[in-house]
């Protein structure tokens, strides 16, 4: 025999589940504004892969940089690399995913100065580029012994004991025209450089 109780259950309609306009509202605009920022973030990283759209709102001297590299005779370093199918973005940032989010931080933050209109012109460099952006793609710059590569392997003893010691930047300078015969070494700068590193070298033995 069933219970009243039973049946009382049985009988029952499932209760149903009200949302106040309210919480649909901002749940929608939630993900909205998610997909939102998904998407501009998709975009950016597929635009910031090309160098026109680098230049496209960049002042001088990078508009002048990316002139240089459409030339064919490569007069600049970065040129140089540009004829090896590398784009401005895998210098201007340092490797792996944070790396990528740094270089698109700065990007943005440049963007947003340009359509304010407060930006420098003639640009100032604020990133200065650190040794991991050059070495995520030449890893083995120290490995080689000998008097030909002892700056690179004495580069790091340099660094360790003077926060300002030299990077790779301060001797492969990117954007000044200069002797592809040479590396590109604008050479009185070279020189200030090696003469640093030997005397830190000296204070330190």
């Amino acid at each position: 025999m069933k219970t009243k109780a039973h049946h009382g259950q049985k009988g029952k309609k499932p209760r149903s589940l009200h949302w106040p306009l309210a919480v649909v509202v901002s749940l929608a605009s939630f993900c909205g504004l998610v997909l939102l920022a998904a998407g501009s973030v998709a975009v950016s990283l597929n635009l910031e892969n090309h160098d026109s759209f680098c230049a496209s709102c960049h002042t001088e001297p990078e508009s002048r940089y990316f002139q240089q590299s459409q030339d064919k005779n490569a007069p600049t370093l970065a040129s140089f690399h540009t004829q090896k199918a590398v784009n401005c973005i895998d210098c201007h940032s340092s490797s792996g995913p944070l790396g990528r989010a740094a270089g698109l931080t700065q990007g943005t933050q440049d963007l947003m100065a340009y359509i304010s209109g407060h930006y420098h012109s003639p640009a100032i460099t604020l990133n200065k580029l650190g040794d991991e952006s050059c070495t995520k793609c030449h890893p083995n710059v120290e490995v080689n012994a000998g008097f030909n590569n002892h700056f690179h392997r004495f580069l790091p003893r340099w660094q360790a004991v003077n926060p300002q010691a030299g990077r790779c930047v301060d001797c492969h300078t990117s954007h000044p025209v200069a002797d592809a015969t040479q590396g590109y070494f604008d050479v009185p700068t070279v020189q200030q450089v090696c003469e640093g590193c030997h005397a830190a070298i000296r204070r330190d033995s």
